[in-house]
């Protein structure tokens, strides 16, 4: 769907801009409406996805010569409709299905981009395609743009979409939204997804400090449409918040394509309206009384927005939130973030050993370097220290985190 990933596959300048900036802004917050109710009709996500991504380009070319319909929805609806009935009418063995997609759709009380979330979500595709499909499917992001963002080849991006789309079609995985006690753990993994979308956004390489706008807006918009679809499930909104308390932060992290750590960082800069509206929703989290991973990691950003100053940052309760956090997730991330908590509160020495404790699961990732390195300079063993932000430095093809460590080595 190359007409239709955020702004870079659109024009900005020219005669054609306003109708670019208005086709952007329908893909967004139509595309997964349309690809659900399309797949849900005709039981094909492949062919949903495609007559989308069709209707998409058609209306790149016809908007920019006609100008921008009166319903731009409705145009892309009809459009992608007529395209999917072409390429049944292509395929003879989908003649059953055919006539299901010559109807007129049936009203639907469901948000329709909600079961697609959770059929590219489902188990039986593998968390990276889960990932890839999810971008590609419900938020129209191109394979270019995925490949960018998950740092992986193109060919391979493009590879685990087929797969996944050929996995939902040959095991009948269906486009609904689980219900009773399957909802929980089948929610998990989809504010997961969403949650890695986020993170994806940051530090990509070869870029500076600055996020990809686009790819971090998909993700806080696909975390308001659950949070607004399942008003009773509080992880929903946890992760809404989360993400909310980092973007406000985005601005600040960059300056001039140089990364700004926590600690050094503006906060004049935070977006005190995303801040605040992070707060809101953590407050409505907690009437639910059923904390969670994601609410608890959205407390822990809380409590870093609360702070006027670095100096001003509880600790001591950002700690007692990790350990509480553990009890839903234990993994080596969340001990490592733990560790960073304890050597404020206990000193980098105590840090340091639960920090040395985890490097058989994290002696792979820079981060586990970098924390280890600024420890280890906490206790005098600089010249550990400088090693340790080397390896790092190995380790994370981000030319902004590069140049950081490289700094902090003394090169």
């Amino acid at each position: 769907m190359d007409a239709a990933a955020g702004s870079d596959g659109f024009a900005q300048r020219g005669p054609a801009a306003a109708s670019d900036l208005a086709l952007a802004r329908v893909v967004r917050a139509e595309n997964a409406r349309l690809v659900g109710s399309l797949a849900a009709r005709i039981g094909d996500l492949d062919v949903a996805e495609e007559a989308v991504a069709d209707a998409v380009a058609e209306a790149l070319r016809e908007w920019r010569q006609r100008g921008i319909p009166p319903n731009p929805a409705a145009w892309l609806s009809t459009a992608a409709r007529h395209n999917a009935l072409d390429r049944l009418r292509r395929e003879r063995v989908y003649r059953d299905k055919l006539s299901l997609l010559a109807r007129e759709p049936a009203p639907v009380d469901v948000d329709e981009r909600l079961p697609l979330l959770f059929g590219c979500c489902h188990p039986a595709i593998a968390p990276a395609a889960q990932l890839a499909l999810t971008l590609r499917a419900v938020c129209g992001v191109t394979t270019a743009q995925i490949a960018r963002v998950t740092i992986t080849p193109e060919a391979t991006i493009a590879q685990r979409i087929v797969r996944a789309k050929r996995k939902i079609a040959a095991a009948g995985v269906p486009l609904r939204v689980p219900e009773g006690s399957e909802l929980a753990e089948r929610l998990d993994i989809v504010l997961t997804v969403v949650s890695a979308m986020y993170t994806q956004a940051h530090l990509m390489p070869g870029s500076g400090a600055a996020t990809d706008r686009d790819v971090a807006d998909d993700a806080i918009w696909l975390a308001r449409v659950v949070s607004d679809a399942l008003p009773r499930e509080p992880e929903a909104r946890g992760l809404l918040a989360l993400l909310l308390f980092h973007r406000a932060r985005d601005d600040a992290r960059d300056n001039d394509g140089e990364l700004v750590l926590l600690d050094a960082q503006d906060r004049a800069a935070w977006d005190p309206a995303l801040l605040q509206e992070g707060r809101a929703q953590l407050e409505r989290c907690a009437e639910a009384k059923r904390p969670g991973r994601f609410q608890l990691q959205a407390a822990i950003a809380a409590c870093h927005a609360d702070a006027a100053t670095p100096a001003d940052t509880d600790w001591l309760q950002i700690l007692t939130l990790y350990d509480v956090l553990l009890r839903w997730d234990d993994s080596p991330v969340v001990r490592l973030n733990r560790a960073v908590a304890l050597g404020r509160v206990d000193g980098p020495s105590a840090a340091l050993a639960e920090v040395d404790a985890l490097r058989d699961a994290l002696a792979g990732f820079h981060l586990w370097h970098a924390v280890r390195a600024e420890m280890l300079r906490g206790v005098g063993r600089d010249r550990e220290a400088t090693d340790a932000d080397l390896q790092a430095l190995e380790l994370t093809a981000n030319e902004a985190e590069r140049r950081l460590l490289s700094t902090r080595a003394g090169l």
